[in-house]
């Protein structure tokens, strides 16, 4: 598997919805382009730049800069930074300024960010005035590879992550990943999470890709396009499959069930960022599905190697954090959004690039693999 050698030249990818279909544009700097590209789609409209207080000093007046010069009247949104932005007060607050600025259903909002910012104005976007477009333009490496594509939006509730909600698809993806390069190694590992994953679920050959190939990811160039592009191609077809996650969708959650129980048992702060829960969910997928005897262990160690040498949390112990007991870990877990008449689902795997959804688990076995893993 090979990078593409045509640098300057952005990727486009489909995601197949019908009459909601849109493209998600890959590239590096692409930002200047987001102005030609949203006027040929909404003919007339006003943009409000929805955007955390971090990425406004970033990137905020670039995107001024190219709505201005295809004449679209912008306002700006900016709200704090962080998981915690997530909420209900929050989100109360992004509406009422786009009403106050009088954005109308013929306009768009422009979801400048993470996957925070992503996911709660899409949320805004799809209440205020019963729908609005938005436009995704992630700025951190998780948000490129996967919450910006999908049309999953939502706010976190006191019980959980992501539990309030709706499916509404944007009209435009544009993933410049210049804007990665101001990403703290931090962050860009958790978002390196998400990028495993997709090799971890359906993708073996994108997995050893990755092994050989992660330092040029890191530092940036073809390899880090080819790898947001496998990813989003990956998502795309899931989508486009599968788009309000009743069946193949569910893959796009390893590591998930139990990633989220971890970011809400530290209270969804900064002490546990999302990738880095996604690491450790996977992780703690793999081994359960080996201690049920689905893999070898080998494989197993294979996945701990790779995200241990990224930095990524492999183990409960990697984070230091006091964490609660198994029985609250399996309340959290109660509360994921794929719970079903009160049966768990866990994404497992048979193999590196072979997951598959069951609930064929058993809770008793689950809890003490959690409280195995939390000693």
């Amino acid at each position: 598997m090979n990078a593409p050698t045509r640098p300057g030249e952005p990727v486009i990818v489909d995601v197949a919805l019908g009459d909601r279909a849109y493209d998600i544009v890959i590239g590096r700097g692409l930002l200047s382009a987001l102005g030609p590209r949203l006027a040929g789609l909404k003919t007339g409209a006003k943009a409000a730049v929805v955007c955390d207080v971090t990425v406004a000093a970033l990137h905020l007046a670039a995107v001024e800069a190219a709505l201005e010069a295809v004449q679209i009247p912008s306002t700006r949104v900016i709200v704090a930074a962080g998981e915690g932005s997530k909420s209900f007060a929050t989100l109360e607050r992004v509406c009422d300024e786009l009403l106050a600025a009088r954005i109308e259903r013929g306009d768009v909002v422009v979801a400048l960010g993470g996957g925070v910012i992503g996911d709660l104005s899409g949320f805004a976007a799809a209440v205020t005035r019963r729908g609005l477009d938005y436009v995704q333009v992630p700025t951190t490496l998780l948000a490129q590879v996967d919450s910006s594509v999908g049309g999953k939006t939502a706010i976190n509730s006191k019980l959980g992550k992501n539990l309030v909600g709706a499916f509404h698809q944007p009209i435009l993806v544009v993933a410049d990943t210049a804007l990665l390069d101001t990403l703290s190694p931090r962050e860009f590992r958790a978002g390196y999470a998400e990028v495993a994953k997709y090799g971890l679920l359906g993708d073996a050959g994108f997995f050893a890709w990755l092994e050989a190939n992660a330092r040029d990811i890191f530092a940036g160039g073809p390899a880090r396009e080819h790898a947001v592009a496998t990813c989003c191609r990956m998502k795309a077809d899931i989508v486009a499959r599968d788009e309000r996650e009743i069946g193949d969708r569910a893959l796009l959650n390893l590591g998930h069930t139990f990633g989220h129980a971890f970011e809400a048992a530290a209270g969804f702060s900064a002490k546990l960022l999302h990738g880095e829960a996604v690491s450790l969910g996977m992780v703690l997928a793999f081994r359960y599905s080996a201690r049920i005897g689905l893999l070898n262990k080998t494989e197993v160690e294979r996945v701990e190697k790779h995200l241990a040498e990224i930095g990524l949390p492999t183990r409960v112990k990697d984070v230091p954090f006091r964490w609660p007991d198994a029985d609250r870990m399996m309340d959290l877990m109660a509360q994921d959004k794929k719970v079903k008449r009160g049966q768990m689902t866990f994404i497992l795997a048979r193999g590196i690039g072979q997951a598959f959804v069951t609930r064929d688990v058993d809770p008793n076995d689950i809890r003490a693999f959690v409280a195995s893993q939390l000693a």
